[in-house]
């Protein structure tokens, strides 16, 4: 049943929460919004409500952890990017064992416009030497991989849809950490994609499937450690990879995957926002960006024919280019 990551989230938050004391929830003024309301519902004594004051929830939330507690401290994407500073010190240059919880990502949050959108947050959070990056694709993966984060160590960043989302995850998914997954086999293009579009993805390799390409379609639910070994084998066996992202051009899945496949000389090409966002549906948005699925398949169509016909079309294979 598709629904928000972000409601996965609280429900799993609420279940493991009753298996390990030590997890306390801290909140910025959106624990409705946010879906950590639940547990604190729930767990009254383990939440913290600290307002409009995100900053502070992280120094707080890094104080508690080096006192033992595993805290999850949530507020939307792009606000906690704004606090970066805090994030950088007290959590990752602490090494403090912070789950930060970044919901409403991307542009697919929708109405709201570009100053609730998360478009930078996993670029930064990728700097932070220490700080791992997840993304579920959806809710089952979104519940497996907070009860991930509940037994690893150390700081991470888990990143969250308002919107529903497709379920892709097989029968008898079991998550693990690093590792992307294979959701369609192809020989002519390996689609790595990462969150919300994953789902589409999936749609346009069928869509593809009809004009004779087979495409790959990997869902890379880890975005740092990124999973290298796979992603060179399906470029390799493919011959190129589409990279597709509800997040900035820049430093998100499509920088990860082109810095891990740098020297091999697999051709890869980044597909993401590349502008502001604004205010408008979800599915106004992601038609508009290219980021359902007949943007993907468009965008994955064009790279097919680069590759087939490299000097009719201005370039060579093995580089970098957006389309």
């Amino acid at each position: 049943m598709a629904e928000a990551t972000r409601a996965a989230f609280g429900r799993a938050l609420v279940r493991v929460g009753g298996t390990e004391d030590r997890i306390v929830v801290l909140d910025a003024d959106l624990a409705s919004s946010t879906c950590t309301k639940p547990f604190a519902d729930k767990y009254p004594e383990r939440f913290f409500e600290v307002g409009i004051a995100e900053g502070n929830m992280v120094g707080v939330a890094a104080g508690l952890a080096l006192a033992g507690k595993i805290p999850f401290a949530a507020s939307f994407a792009c606000f906690l990017a704004g606090r970066f500073e805090q994030i950088r010190v007290s959590v990752a240059y602490n090494r403090a064992n912070v789950k930060l919880v970044g919901t409403h990502a991307g542009i697919g949050i929708g109405e709201d416009g570009y100053s609730q959108m998360g478009l930078e947050d996993v670029a930064l959070m990728r700097t932070l030497p220490n700080l791992v990056v997840v993304q579920p694709a959806d809710g089952i993966e979104a519940e497996a991989a907070v009860e991930h984060l509940v037994r690893h160590e150390g700081p991470a960043y888990l990143r969250l849809t308002r919107q529903k989302v497709a379920d892709v995850s097989p029968a008898g998914y079991r998550f693990e950490f690093g590792r992307a997954v294979v959701l369609r086999e192809g020989r002519h293009l390996a689609i790595a994609a990462s969150g919300a579009v994953v789902g589409h993805a999936l749609v346009a390799a069928d869509a593809l499937a009809g004009e004779g390409i087979e495409a790959a379609v990997l869902n890379v639910h880890t975005l740092k450690p990124i999973d290298a070994a796979r992603l060179t084998e399906w470029g390799a066996r493919t011959g190129a990879v589409l990279t597709v992202e509800d997040h900035g051009i820049v430093g998100g899945l499509g920088s990860a995957v082109s810095e891990a496949l740098s020297e091999t000389g697999i051709p890869v090409r980044c597909h993401g926002v590349r502008d502001f966002g604004e205010s408008g549906t979800g599915d106004a948005l992601y038609a508009k960006h290219g980021l359902d699925a007949p943007g993907i398949a468009a965008v994955a169509r064009r790279f097919v024919a680069d590759l087939a016909h490299p000097r009719e079309r201005g370039h060579a294979t093995g580089t970098r280019r957006g389309a």
